[in-house]
């Protein structure tokens, strides 16, 4: 037997819309199974028998998703989950455990190293193409929801559930390393300031000198619950004109002539509260939170949150 087998996938370049799997199992006859399975659903495959192979081709090109065996020799799944999920350029590639370990510790585990997804051995093929082609679908759509964040050059972290970095955005990685630099407990302190920002809505950072002050505004969470935060860097020399929009957007208030009620549901809306949020918050019911909110998308003449929160973040005082 050899130490490696072909990809299964031919060598030449697959087309852009033809998604990449990778699939990584000490035991041939599986890697023979799948492949054949991935092929008759119209994707490339390529195979690895153990981490080290797998990484070459992650070096090679980036998957869509990963197939993973969770216990193989040398680096385990694990480790091997970890490491993928601690590079940038591969922390976005969903992958999936195979395991014959049914323990809830060991599929804890699984997720907790940054796995989406688990199937147990003896694999069953329909159920491991239906889970995968989800997690390729909705990894996809995040990438390209990604991709567009870093084209507009907004700063943008999100968090996971353990407040570690699951993703940002290149402007967002500059602003970090320039408030915390890049030694070695600047991650650190960096995911420390962002818990902050998840815990009391928002935090800020004052850069010194002439560098301004970063803003890190926690935007809500999504349905993973991970945590999305907005950086926002305010020049140093436009502290003078703040204090004169300041008094712009106090007018600008007066005029819109919300009621305070009604300020304080947008107040709330603008740090990515939800309706249901709102109405615990302030003690009122839901219908409630609804009607206030008409009012004002009425009054500040937007028809979607998005637009109010962006206005009520010129116009509101912070925190």
């Amino acid at each position: 037997m050899t130490s490696s087998i072909e990809p299964v996938s031919p060598p030449s370049p697959p087309p852009a819309s033809q998604p990449v799997i990778l699939v990584v199992d000490d035991a041939v006859d599986t890697l023979r199974m799948l492949g054949d399975a991935l092929v008759a659903e119209g994707y490339v495959v390529l195979a690895a028998r153990d981490a080290d192979e797998a990484l070459e081709r992650f070096e090679v090109a980036v998957p869509d998703g990963v197939l993973l065996d969770a216990v193989m020799p040398g680096m385990d799944g694990f480790a091997f989950c970890e490491k993928i999920k601690a590079t940038p350029a591969w922390s976005h590639v969903p992958i999936v455990f195979m395991t014959g370990l049914s323990e809830s510790e060991q599929i804890l585990r699984g997720f907790a190293c940054g796995g989406v997804d688990y199937v147990v051995k003896p694999l069953r093929i329909p159920e491991v193409m239906a889970r995968l082609a989800t997690h390729v679908r909705n990894a996809r759509v995040a990438r390209l929801a990604q991709e567009a964040v870093d084209v507009a050059g907004m700063g943008t972290v999100v968090l996971d559930t353990q407040g570690r970095m699951a993703w940002r955005s290149p402007q967002a990685t500059a602003w970090l390393e320039l408030a915390f630099g890049n030694g070695a407990d600047a991650g650190q302190r960096s995911r420390e300031w962002l818990g902050a920002a998840v815990l009391h809505n928002e935090t800020t950072r004052d850069l010194g000198g002439r560098q301004g002050r970063l803003l890190a505004r926690h935007m809500g969470q999504g349905n993973l619950g991970e945590s999305m935060l907005l950086l926002t860097l305010t020049p140093a020399d436009s502290a003078s004109a703040s204090a004169s929009a300041a008094g712009s957007s106090a007018q600008r208030l007066r005029e819109i002539a919300l009621t305070p009620r009604e300020t304080e549901v947008l107040s709330w809306l603008a740090k990515g509260k939800t309706n249901r949020d709102i109405a615990d918050i302030l003690g009122m019911s839901h219908r409630t939170v609804n009607k206030h909110l008409e009012h004002v998308f009425e009054k500040l003449g937007v028809e979607t949150r998005s637009a109010a929160a962006a206005i009520a973040g010129k116009l509101l005082p912070q925190d």
